[in-house]
């Protein structure tokens, strides 16, 4: 029997619960240490030991903001946390839900998951969000059709024209009701997990539906010079508002060096490789790291059991698999820079490309601690410079990332500091970019 749209919000309270846990831990035991559940009881007024439900853990990020969680948050995710409390609430008195509502409630808890990078429980709500959406509209679609079907068309078209709705037909996205889901689901991480849409997902349908603007084919020229002819720039930092297009412009990079597609069948990259003289693409090694799906909070098991803690050593797992990790595994182990292990490991795999989004929301999860697997707040700048020199050393390596340009992608103190630093440190190697100009607005 199909679940009520309250049942499907039940479940994912409980998704949510799973999700914050360990971070709500994490941050209450550094400011408290032993006493935090009871320092948690406290504001709360009733004892929550073993209890820690989702009405629970909204509850102690709502009454601890100002002492705990204000720094690493922005007021963007402390308004989530005040709307989810009213979901749950609702959902325990009995309340009924809309589409809309439950619509609603899933990207908000998604939302509060990925800024603490709880990626696995974000991502199981981004799927669930997106059926959620494409059952709204295919009943929209059928309702629209009968509707039509039971009117008569306005007005009388002149002799010889034939009705607009006879010679355009929509996308079959836009006809089936999924247009929403196609616009908005993907992201880097779905995209490299395979999860995404093929809109997405599949290197020629993805640029086939791309508009190459100056900036982007700028990007892209750079990626393939740095890599095949070992002359761009190694460090490209994507910057705009949010919505600006730094995601979509990585996802380009991503798609122009995929295995086994070649860069004459991408649309409009087959130009660019013409201009350039560039015959075929070099093999590359990709890593991708998005940092509202890697918690610094947890040992990460990779399926050839290698068991990795840091960014440095993700990115050499990613890169060499159980050998690359090898040139970084000390550092990655106690949390310290990987150093001279950066430019080893660049050169033993070859043209590489690493592509980093959401590297604040990571790195602000740090500030001022010192007891995580992912090292210190300080060693990840130390990192971020070792990384940028480093590429800079290896002649056919590119590093790109994307910066936060507002406050609201950028959270709060926590994320600011972050932000500060990023920029001072790679802004010595990172080359200026620009997604479009106006014309093209």
């Amino acid at each position: 029997m199909a679940k009520s749209n309250r049942d499907k919000i039940g479940d994912a309270l409980n998704t949510l619960r799973d999700g914050l846990y360990p971070f709500i831990e994490r941050e209450l035991r550094a400011k408290y240490g032993h006493r935090w559940e009871r320092e948690a009881a406290e504001f709360l007024k009733f004892d929550i030991r073993g209890n820690w439900d989702a009405a629970a853990i909204l509850g102690v990020m709502w009454e601890l903001w100002n002492n705990v969680f204000r720094d690493i948050l922005g007021p963007g995710e402390r308004s989530i946390v005040s709307e989810l409390r009213g979901v749950r609430n609702d959902w325990a008195h009995q309340k009924t839900f809309s589409s809309d509502d439950a619509y609603r409630a899933f990207d908000s808890m998604s939302r509060l998951l990925a800024a603490v990078s709880a990626g696995q429980q974000a991502a199981m709500l981004d799927v669930q969000k997106m059926e959620i959406m494409r059952l709204k509209l295919s009943e929209q679609t059928r309702a629209d059709a009968r509707k039509r079907a039971g009117q008569a068309t306005e007005g009388t078209p002149k002799s010889g024209l034939q009705p607009w709705r006879e010679l355009i037909e929509p996308h079959d996205d836009v006809a089936s009701g999924n247009y929403q889901q196609a616009e908005f689901a993907a992201d880097l991480y779905q995209v490299w997990k395979g999860i995404a849409l093929p809109e997405y997902s599949d290197p020629v349908e993805f640029f086939r539906r791309t508009y190459l603007t100056q900036g982007l084919r700028d990007l892209l020229v750079n990626a393939i010079k740095r890599l095949a002819n070992k002359a761009g720039d190694p460090v490209v930092a994507l910057q705009t508002n949010f919505g600006g297009g730094k995601t979509h412009s990585i996802l380009a990079l991503y798609h122009l060096f995929a295995p086994k597609v070649k860069g004459s069948d991408l649309p409009n990259v087959d130009e660019l490789l013409a201009e350039l003289g560039v015959s075929e693409l070099p093999k590359v090694q990709r890593a991708v790291l998005v940092g509202q799906y890697i918690s610094p909070g947890e040992v990460h098991k990779m399926p050839d059991g290698t068991k990795v803690s840091t960014l440095w050593g993700e990115l050499a797992w990613q890169l060499g698999g159980k050998k690359g990790y090898k040139l970084v595994e000390d550092a990655d182990k106690t949390g310290t820079n990987p150093g001279e292990g950066l430019v080893k490991l660049f050169e033993s795999v070859g043209p590489s490309m690493v592509l980093i989004d959401e590297w604040v929301a990571y790195a602000r999860q740090l500030y001022e601690k010192h007891d995580l697997p992912a090292g210190s707040f300080d060693t990840q700048f130390t990192f971020a410079q070792a990384l940028t020199e480093a590429a800079s050393a290896a002649k056919h390596t590119l590093i790109v990332f994307s910066v936060p340009s507002s406050d609201i992608e950028t959270g709060g103190q926590a994320g600011r500091e972050a932000l500060n630093r990023l920029e001072n440190v790679v802004g010595r190697k990172d080359a200026p970019w620009q997604p479009a100009s106006t014309e093209e607005g």
